[in-house]
């Protein structure tokens, strides 16, 4: 069963959000895992997928945009269209809602920023889980 892990920061911008996302993928990936990374939009992929290339001028994160070359060999996809099934380890999801395609990752991660509408999203998003029996874990940092 899919594990779901939720953690709090006490910050409130959506830029943190992002930023814990690449630390968090960068560590999941070091442990050999393959991540895919689900976006609200078109936008927020693009913006991530600079981000995931500039935010630590100390780390490398191998990714790609689902779609473009190389995709099926990256340890990391960013999607905001559709699942790849290449990836089934981890899913990191900056969505505000839950992506239809969540369970068949083996563990499931939401960041939670202290701006109003991820706070909203996210509460539904822990209620959805917890009333389905998935385990979850809230990591307060």
């Amino acid at each position: 069963m899919t594990r779901v892990d939720f953690y709090v920061l006490q910050k409130q911008a959506l830029a943190d959000r992002w930023f814990f996302a690449c630390r968090l993928v960068e560590k999941a990936v070091k442990q050999g895992n393959k991540v895919l990374i689900a976006t609200e939009d078109e936008s927020s992929t693009t913006e991530l997928d600079k981000l995931l290339w500039s935010y630590s001028p100390e780390s490398f994160v191998p990714h790609t945009i689902l779609g473009q070359a190389g995709d099926q060999d990256s340890p990391v996809v960013i999607s905001h269209e559709r699942d790849d099934e290449n990836h089934h380890d981890v899913m990191v999801n900056l969505c505000l809602g839950i992506p239809p395609h969540f369970s068949r990752f083996k563990r499931v991660t939401e960041i939670v920023v202290q701006d109003q509408n991820v706070l909203a999203a996210t509460r539904k998003n822990y209620g959805y889980y917890n009333e389905r029996g998935y385990p979850v874990t809230t990591h307060k940092l």
